[in-house]
């Protein structure tokens, strides 16, 4: 191989070895690790009166730990949406749910990223009924 190449071949093999140590950390799941904790501060912030710190609800919001949140039933962009727009109940008997004034889509995006975490960690991946 020419001199040339194969320094072009190295440099291509440095920079890609170099963007992947710079990707963010990741727990078991693949998801963020920076991006669940930040998704967990800003869930407390704004959230967690009604679905619960642990996410397991309250008394005037469902529980994100049951299978019905589950990735296959409410999708990623059904969290977006409930935010945004607010929601009608179809699962629960909690009443409505307002919009969140004040989550951008990125905020809601670590949102889910931390849900997603917990649910990982208690073992929901997906409702058996979908």
């Amino acid at each position: 191989m020419p001199y040339g190449v194969g320094a072009l071949l190295l440099a291509g093999i440095i920079a890609i070895a170099m963007s992947v140590g710079e990707q963010p950390s990741t727990g078991t799941s693949g998801l963020d690790t920076e991006a669940v904790a930040d998704g967990g501060a800003i869930l407390a912030a704004n959230c967690a009166v009604c679905h619960g710190a642990d996410l397991g609800g309250t008394a005037t919001g469902p529980p994100f730990l049951d299978v019905i949140y589950a990735p296959n039933h409410h999708a990623d962009e059904a969290f977006q949406r409930a935010a945004a727009f607010g929601v009608q109940p179809h699962h629960w008997n909690f009443g409505p749910m307002a919009p969140v004034a004040g989550l951008t889509r990125e905020d809601v995006a670590l949102i889910v990223a931390f849900v997603r975490s917990e649910q990982e960690a208690v073992g929901i991946f997906q409702d058996p009924s979908h």
